[in-house]
């Protein structure tokens, strides 16, 4: 327990004062509260080895990954079901091309540089390269006062429809590494099956969901409880991350989902007696728990593997892989007049997002070997912050040039309309 207290001070303080220093120089704080984990990692280098045990405390590891399931929960709440269903095709397409064209790049670059490695391990690689942290992107968007562009709506909702599939190809590749570390043969329809379980997931969720959150909440506002709303609302999100896993599905995707069943509809009686929304409610668990995860996962880098001209190498072309692939995502604009190239690079930062998929194959065992060893782990987190540094500035330069383009474009003539029936028009 000793150690336990004393690394909660210590990540703590330097992930605030990392995510603090981010923000200063315009960037996300999860940026500062991984470099702040990746600095107390590393200590050892300069004497400090008795801070060895951070990243070994399972006590420390339980916290950080309660902390991922609450950031889970979270974006599942600020997501709109609805809106992912009836997002444009644009969105749609943008979202499908954002996840192939990374797949298949990182999968070519893992089997290019890493061959004595299990083809498993390529694809486990290729699916970190998938993700989109929506939230560094809505926030660069917000700055700069363009989140109601028709750019940014294709953008956002593409994100979103982004983090699904990414968490559907997450628990397909999980399943299959888990079979094959147990020895059994996979199959196509052992493939099949996984994907149909985490569809069936997913959407049981929200058909079922709906039904078990407004009886849930009912009992609770019935009962008069103190403090309902914030227990039951993580009830739900605990419940649903544990059916996640006993499914055989990563917990964080159970986590999503049940954010995105909570209606407020159904509890709204309990933010009344309240008097806070339930994101205000959550808000101070998840600022002691997030950065957690954050700095944790920072404390698995090995500086010294940066000196390794081979892990710089993968960086490198994993790099250029996720950016690539990304910028594929300009031939899913289907509406004319927009700006692809800015919502191309609305797509590109891994945020948060890359650093849980990077998180949990650190943790993937195939063949008594981790299947994203030490090394693989410092590249692709070399991956999470460039991608994380050079969206805003590039962002913000592509949309100033978008609309420079558009106010230089001459007006269109209207169109001519027949309004006899029967008639040609000019």
């Amino acid at each position: 327990m000793s150690e336990v207290l004393l690394g909660l001070v210590l990540m703590l303080v330097l992930g605030k004062l990392g995510g603090w220093a981010a923000e200063r120089v315009r960037q996300p704080p999860v940026l500062g509260e991984l470099l702040a984990g990746i600095l107390l990692g590393n200590l050892a280098l300069l004497g400090a080895g008795w801070l060895g045990f951070l990243s070994g405390n399972e006590g420390l590891r339980t916290l950080a990954e309660l902390g991922v399931i609450i950031l889970l929960f979270q974006v599942g709440l600020e997501s709109d079901a609805g809106a992912m269903l009836s997002v444009g095709w644009s969105s749609l397409l943008v979202a499908v091309l954002g996840v192939v064209a990374p797949f298949f790049l990182g999968w070519g670059v893992s089997a290019w540089l890493l061959p004595e490695a299990d083809t498993l391990v390529h694809v486990f690689i290729g699916a970190t390269l998938c993700a989109t942290s929506v939230g560094i992107t809505a926030r660069v968007l917000a700055d700069l006062g363009k989140l109601q562009a028709p750019e940014s709506r294709i953008v956002l909702g593409a994100a979103v429809i982004d983090d699904v599939l990414g968490l559907v190809i997450l628990a397909v590749v999980i399943g299959s590494i888990e079979a094959a570390d147990r020895g059994a043969e996979l199959r196509a329809t052992s493939v099949l099956w996984i994907i149909g379980k985490a569809a069936l997931f997913l959407f049981g969720s929200l058909a079922a969901g709906g039904w078990v959150s407004k009886r849930l909440f009912g009992i609770a506002s019935r009962l008069q409880i103190r403090g309902m709303l914030l227990a039951g609302s993580l009830a739900v999100a605990f419940l649903f991350a544990w059916l996640a896993d006993l499914v055989g599905l990563a917990p964080i995707v159970g986590a999503f989902a049940a954010g995105l069943i909570l209606d407020e509809v159904h509890y709204r009686d309990l933010v009344d007696r309240a008097d806070h929304e339930l994101e205000d409610l959550l808000a101070p668990i998840a600022g002691f728990l997030v950065p957690l995860f954050f700095v944790h996962m920072g404390l698995a880098v090995d500086l010294r593997s940066f000196a390794q001209l081979p892990v710089l190498g993968l960086a490198a072309l994993l790099l250029v892989a996720a950016v690539l692939g990304k910028l594929a995502c300009a031939g899913g604009v289907l509406r004319r007049g927009l700006d692809r190239l800015s919502v191309a690079v609305g797509m590109v930062p891994r945020g948060e997002v890359g650093l849980i998929f990077a998180g949990i194959g650190a943790q993937l065992m195939l063949h008594g070997e981790r299947v994203v060893a030490p090394a693989i782990f410092s590249a692709l987190v070399i991956v999470v912050i460039a991608t994380t540094v050079v969206t805003p500035p590039l962002l913000a330069h592509t949309l100033a040039r978008g609309d420079r383009w558009k106010t230089s474009q001459p007006p269109r003539a209207p169109a001519a309309h027949n309004h006899g029936g029967g008639g040609s028009t000019t």
